[in-house]
């Protein structure tokens, strides 16, 4: 057996007890919000790749046109938008506890982060240098955040690999190779860090989420879905973008599918490809999707978190 086999048999059982214990198992249910968001004449949406939520309410979706970064108000308006001069190729789009907007871009091959109001702050990676070093990414996919302002980022295309950073930007270490086996990805596509630390990432084309420590150390294996886009919602419940099936998941705390909805489809609650997705604080999701070039909000009707 494996190292990475052992320590998925050893920690499998605990995995179902010391979970994130705020998640929820039972049903929700939503609708979807027709005419959300509004988007002017000026602004031509391309292919939607990314999208998150602030405390405020304020919606950012990241697509492939012009105006690549959009900021909405709560009620689908925009406030905002920026990006044309440095973004090329949009992909994931997270936003940190203090605020800040990350994205990732596939044809630069680097992360920018931005204050709210497109400030540019930082950036990894070399522009339009793919590779394999500690200071380069191969068309990195997504961003998530640890307690203490870690930067895990998905370097997903090319590179087959989780890189973490300190919050300054500084390399700390990489985990992943391109396979099928335990500990391995193929395109590693969608990350999040839960409140224990975790590191959960979905393994798109392997069709699984491999669950690691913060030091890359499997713990778990879900599988049975395709994992375009992962989100958390307020209690910690994890939706899934399931791009192969054209739907949305609730997942168990053991990664065990909940509840689907969705069809392949343009009209309301039907989906193109959902690519990446959202919660606010009311639990309501928000879905960026690829073939259809737009995003729908989907109000969460029962199962509703507390306040």
């Amino acid at each position: 057996m494996s190292s990475a086999h052992r320590v998925f048999a050893l920690l499998f059982p605990l995995v179902l007890v010391f979970g994130n214990v705020h998640a929820c198992d039972d049903k929700v249910d939503f609708k979807a919000v027709k005419g959300f968001p509004t988007v002017p004449s000026n602004i031509q949406l391309g292919r939607c790749s990314g999208v998150d939520v602030d405390k405020q309410g304020n919606v950012y979706l990241f697509h492939r046109a012009k105006d690549p970064i959009i900021c909405f108000d709560s009620h689908g308006h925009v406030i905002r938008t920026w990006g044309n001069e440095v973004i090329k190729n949009a992909h994931g789009l997270r936003i940190d506890a203090e605020g800040h907007i990350w994205v990732t871009d596939l044809d630069t091959h680097q992360v920018y982060k931005y204050t709210p109001k497109g400030k540019l702050l930082l950036t990894l990676g070399k522009k339009g240098e793919a590779g394999l070093a500690t200071d380069q990414f191969d068309k990195p996919t997504d961003v998530a955040f640890g307690a203490k302002g870690e930067l895990y980022v998905s370097d997903g295309y090319g590179n087959s690999r989780v890189m973490k950073f300190a919050a300054d930007g500084k390399f700390l270490k990489t985990w992943g190779t391109p396979g099928t086996n335990p500990g391995e990805f193929d395109t590693p596509h969608t990350i999040l860090v839960n409140d224990l630390g975790w590191v959960i990432v979905g393994d798109r084309e392997n069709e699984r989420v491999q669950v690691f420590d913060p030091e890359g150390v499997l713990i778990n294996i879900w599988s049975g879905y395709k994992p375009f886009g992962l989100a958390f919602d307020p209690t910690g419940t994890i939706f899934v973008a399931d791009g192969k099936a054209h739907q949305v998941l609730q997942l168990s705390k053991g990664g065990e599918v909940v509840d689907r909805w969705g069809k392949e489809g343009t009209g309301p609650g039907e989906f193109k490809l959902p690519h990446m997705l959202a919660s606010d604080s009311q639990g309501n999701l928000y879905v960026a999707e690829i073939l259809s070039n737009r995003m729908q909000k989907l109000e969460r009707i029962s199962g509703k978190p507390s306040s």
